[in-house]
């Protein structure tokens, strides 16, 4: 589950740990993570980061978190 993998370290990374990721993977393969980030998977400080970082967002326009879904 690289996707899993890719999404935690894109979390709690220092920034080292994300500029390693990034150069490895690309920002095609960070923006699909982010797209398809399950609720629980980033907190609120990262999410806002890699939204920022990766052109997803604009000032103070950072979509919202996943949630959890109950059926």
């Amino acid at each position: 589950m690289p996707d899993r993998v890719i999404a935690q370290v894109m979390n709690i990374g220092d920034y080292s740990d994300v500029q390693l990721l990034a150069d490895q993977v690309g920002d095609d393969v960070l923006r699909g993570v982010i797209a398809h980030a399950q609720a629980g998977q980033f907190g609120p400080r990262s999410w806002a980061y890699w939204n920022y970082r990766l052109g997803l967002a604009s000032v103070d326009q950072v979509p919202p978190m996943p949630l959890r879904k109950f059926a």
